[in-house]
């Protein structure tokens, strides 16, 4: 996160923190910056003996005079956390809606909107629900972040800086098998009665979930879920350019297992399919990135095969199946359904 943090404090935060939070007033000759700053004359602050230290070897960014005109330098505390705060809302929402509307638009089957357990705008109801949710989320991510900036992470940049040359392939399945271990145990912890109606049941109101519904959560359940992938790099060495694509790649994952497109027919990713059922009976397919820990832990539960084909799975047939079992797990788990479903519904749509 230093990378992303240097660039961004290079082209936006440090002119906006040196408008909003200018210094003292003084005047200083550039080339008495101990980091050269790129201006021959500055006429401004230069609060604290701040020196610039590149967060990779890979590329430098020298600081402009905006650097070092603020009374907030760019390794004081606070800043670093409000910065790391609206980087990690604004990405946050910008991922969440360029990849969910890339599913939604390309991807996400529209017959679903009939579906008997599709809710009335229902969309509209996911979207809300996330944004309402980020920027809880991103107040508890943030000290993880501020912490792996200030040193006390084992991030690492180059390859002689981590274990070899070897861990720079191993630690991808390494993050993968890590957290979704401990995703599986987390999920099934917010499946427990007291927890699900506090925390997860919001997440569980989407039945049928379209891909606006990845990052839907309540705040604390959302934050939960992602705790291992902030705790891995604590305890295991991450590189940081891997650290950076491996989020990208858990945000968009989160939107794929959630677009209703069961591609993944595999008996060993946890896909589209599998997750659905878990939006749909609740109580299976707990896991993340595989089956592996829904098998031990006897929570698996396969797709049928008719999800798999196109003339099936949006079928009338199929419909009637899955809204009988939902109903009867619904009560056993939450009691009375108080969600409103869509008018449309297939009673508004006959599918095959």
């Amino acid at each position: 996160m230093d990378i992303v943090l240097e660039v961004l404090d290079t082209f936006f935060f440090d002119r906006v923190y040196a408008t909003l939070l200018p210094a003292s007033s003084a005047t200083v000759v550039a080339n008495s910056f101990k980091d050269g700053a790129a201006n021959a004359t500055v006429t401004g602050p230069i609060p604290q003996n701040y020196q610039y230290h590149p967060s990779t070897e890979y590329f430098q960014l020298k600081p402009s005079q905006w650097a070092y005109m603020s009374a907030w330098p760019r390794d004081n505390i606070v800043r670093q956390s409000v910065s790391l705060y609206f980087i990690t809302w604004f990405f946050g929402l910008v991922v969440y809606f360029v990849c969910a509307t890339a599913s939604y638009v390309f991807v996400f089957d529209k017959t679903t909107f009939y579906h008997p357990k599709f809710l009335k705008h229902q969309i509209r109801k996911e979207i809300k629900q996330t944004m309402i949710s980020m920027p809880i989320m991103a107040i508890f991510t943030v000290p993880f972040f501020v912490a792996e900036i200030r040193g006390y992470a084992k991030l690492y940049d180059t390859t002689e800086q981590g274990p070899g040359l070897w861990y720079n392939y191993f630690q991808f399945p390494l993050f993968i098998a890590f957290t979704d271990f401990c995703i599986y145990w987390i999920h099934r912890w917010l499946h427990w009665p007291g927890v699900y109606k506090a925390l997860h049941k919001p997440h569980h109101k989407w039945i049928m979930p379209s891909p606006f519904a990845s990052h839907a959560f309540h705040p604390l359940d959302g934050w939960s879920q992602s705790v291992p992938y902030h705790v891995f790099p604590f305890i295991f060495p991450l590189q940081k350019f891997a650290y950076v694509v491996l989020f990208g790649f858990i945000n968009i994952w989160t939107v794929l297992i959630h677009d209703g497109e069961y591609v993944a027919e595999s008996p060993i990713v946890n896909g589209a399919a599998c997750h659905t059922l878990h939006h749909l009976y609740f109580n299976y397919n707990y896991g993340q990135f595989t089956t592996l820990w829904d098998r031990l832990g006897g929570s698996y539960r396969k797709p049928n095969d008719e999800l798999f084909r196109k003339e099936t799975k949006m079928g009338q047939k199929e419909w009637e199946r899955q809204v009988a079992e939902m109903e009867r797990i619904v009560k056993e788990v939450e009691g009375e359904d108080d969600r409103q479903y869509s008018s449309q519904g297939v009673a508004a749509k006959k599918v095959q």
